[in-house]
C-alpha cells in the first residue's frame, strides 16, 4: 500500500467514523440517557436520506435549504413521536420496549413503500462541493466527503459543549442519573425527555440526509446502520458521547483496513474489536457524560 492510498483509507475511516458518531450520538442520548432501547434508531437515518430525496425538488435542489427543512421536520416528527408513544416506555420493562420500537420499525418501512415506492434512488452532490482534491499522481479526494468529515466535527463539538457546559446539559445528566430528584426540583422532565429524544432524533435524519449524496437511497437501508451503532454505543459506554465518539473512530478505522487488508474476515472485525474492548472494560470505554 502506497502513501496516497494509505491517506485516501484514512479519509475515508475518518468520514465513515464520523458518520456512525452522528448516528451513535442520537442512540446513546435516548439508549443511555433515557433508558429505551429503541431498535426505530436505524429508520431515522434512513427516514433522514429520503428526506434529502424527497425534499430536493421542493428547493430546486438547493441541497443547503432542503437541509435545515429536513432538520426542522426531523426536530418536529422526534417530538411528536415521543409524545405519542416513547413517553410510555419509561417504566415498562425492556421487552415492551423492543416491542414498540421494532413495531414503529414495521410502520416505518410500510409508509417508505407507499409513499416512496421501493426503488433504490440517488441524491446529487451540491455543486459547490462537487469537485475532488488531489492526493498523489493518480489519487483524487471527493471534496464533499471532506465537508461530511467536517460537519460531524463541527455536530460533535456542539453536543459535547451543550452535554458538558451549559445548564440543559447539566438537566440532562441529572435526570438520566435521577429521574425523580429532578422532578421533585421543578424541572419539567417530560418536556426535557423529549428534547433528548428529538435531538437524537434530529442527529440520525441529519446523518442520513448528508450521507445520501454518497450513498444511494434504498429500502431497509437503517437496518445495518443500527446494528454497527449499537456496537459503538456499546463500546464506547452507555450514554457516555466522548465514549460514542472515541468507539465511532475506532470502528470506522477497523472497517475500512479491514475491507482493505482483510477482506474475507472483514465482516467480523468489528466484533472483535467489541469482544476484546469488552473483556478489557465490561462497562466500555468510558462512562456516562
Amino acid at each position: 500500500m502506497d502513501l496516497a492510498t494509505f491517506l485516501v483509507q484514512c479519509l475515508n475511516a475518518l468520514q465513515y467514523g464520523l458518520l456512525l458518531f452522528l448516528v451513535a450520538s442520537g442512540l446513546t442520548l435516548i439508549f443511555g440517557i433515557m433508558g429505551i432501547i429503541n431498535l426505530a434508531h436505524g429508520s431515522f437515518y434512513m427516514i433522514g436520506a429520503y428526506l434529502a430525496f424527497s425534499l430536493a425538488p421542493l428547493f430546486g435542489g438547493n441541497f443547503f435549504a432542503t437541509l435545515g427543512a429536513g432538520l426542522v421536520l426531523a426536530v418536529a416528527f422526534g417530538y411528536v413521536l415521543e409524545w405519542l408513544f416513547i413517553s410510555y416506555l419509561y417504566e415498562r420493562d425492556h421487552l415492551q420496549q423492543v416491542l414498540m420500537t421494532y413495531g414503529l420499525i414495521l410502520v416505518f418501512e410500510e409508509l417508505r413503500s407507499i409513499l416512496v415506492g421501493n426503488d433504490v434512488h440517488g441524491v446529487p452532490v451540491p455543486p459547490v462541493l462537487a469537485g475532488s482534491i488531489q492526493l498523489g499522481d493518480l489519487m483524487q479526494y471527493p471534496v464533499y466527503r471532506l465537508a461530511i468529515s467536517a460537519v460531524c466535527l463541527a455536530v460533535a463539538a456542539l453536543l459535547y459543549f451543550v452535554i458538558a457546559r451549559t445548564r440543559l446539559g447539566m438537566m440532562i445528566r441529572a435526570g438520566s442519573s435521577n429521574r425523580e430528584m429532578v422532578q421533585s426540583l421543578g424541572i419539567d422532565i417530560k418536556f426535557l425527555y423529549r428534547v433528548v429524544f428529538a435531538a437524537g432524533v434530529a442527529l440520525a435524519v441529519l446523518a442520513g440526509m448528508i450521507a445520501a449524496p454518497v450513498s444511494s437511497v434504498y429500502p431497509g437501508m437503517g437496518a445495518q446502520v443500527l446494528i454497527v451503532c449499537f456496537v459503538v454505543v456499546v463500546i464506547g459506554g452507555i450514554g457516555s458521547v466522548r465514549g460514542a465518539f472515541l468507539a465511532a473512530m475506532l470502528v470506522g478505522i477497523v472497517d475500512t483496513f479491514g475491507k482493505v487488508l482483510f477482506p474475507q474476515a472483514a465482516g467480523i472485525a468489528v466484533y472483535l474489536l467489541m469482544a476484546a474492548i469488552l473483556l478489557w472494560r465490561p462497562e466500555g470505554l468510558f462512562r456516562q457524560g
